[in-house]
């Protein structure tokens, strides 16, 4: 076999390797999030396409699994905020990013209650992604800011603890229509009330770092 033919075969399981990765955890996602978190691993499995030893392969235990949906669903929030902001007015980047937000909260709220079970003390789980959540958001608002299209004075983590308010507060199963609504009605509120007009000050103080006092 050539150097090259054994690159290729070398590679092809690991690129197999992640496409079950993908497949599992998008699929636990849907099952946790429509059946609870003590959906049956069996069940995740058909849904994704493979078979139970490929997933207990990937994740030997359903804490592993809770973890890495949680973990994975962080990453792509905070990745999101690059790819909107290429790609999307100020305002509507916002937006579409809060909007991105509910879900993980949604998901955080099935997650959260099966790991304090499992592991007792979940918090260093979900502390490690609340940095780059607030980079995230506050990269989003600076960019609006910047446009004229947002108030200088706006907390960036406001809008975090307005989104997470309702989840919390809301009981019945449709609180993300109430969120949605509130996205809306949150950047309706942060427009600044002399469009265009931009201080210096205001400036410098929305983008000045602020302690972390919300989370997603």
């Amino acid at each position: 076999m050539t150097a090259k033919k054994q690159a290729v075969t070398e590679r092809q399981p690991r690129a197999d390797a992640r496409r079950n990765r993908d497949s599992i955890l998008h699929a636990a996602k849907r099952e946790f999030t429509g059946s609870g978190a003590n959906a049956s691993m069996e069940n995740i499995a058909k849904a994704a396409g493979v078979g139970p030893g490929t997933l207990y392969r990937h994740f030997a235990t359903r804490e592993d699994l809770l973890t890495a949906v949680y973990q994975s669903e962080m990453e792509k929030l905070a990745g999101a905020e690059r790819s909107l902001a290429d790609t999307l007015p100020p305002t509507e980047a916002l937006r579409t990013w809060l909007l991105l937000f509910i879900d993980a909260v949604e998901t955080k709220q099935v997650i959260a209650p099966a790991l304090n079970k499992l592991i007792g003390d979940p918090k260093k789980v979900f502390e490690a992604s609340y940095g780059r959540i607030h980079q995230a958001i506050r990269a989003l608002v600076d960019r609006a800011v910047r446009t004229g299209d947002i108030r200088a004075d706006l907390d960036p983590i406001d809008l975090l603890r307005a989104i997470i308010g309702v989840a919390n507060v809301a009981g019945s199963p449709d609180w993300r229509q109430s969120a949605r609504r509130l996205v809306d009605i949150l950047i309706a509120g942060s427009r600044p009330v002399n469009p265009g007009k931009i201080t210096r000050a205001g400036l410098a103080k929305a983008r000045a770092p602020r302690s972390p006092r919300g989370s997603p």
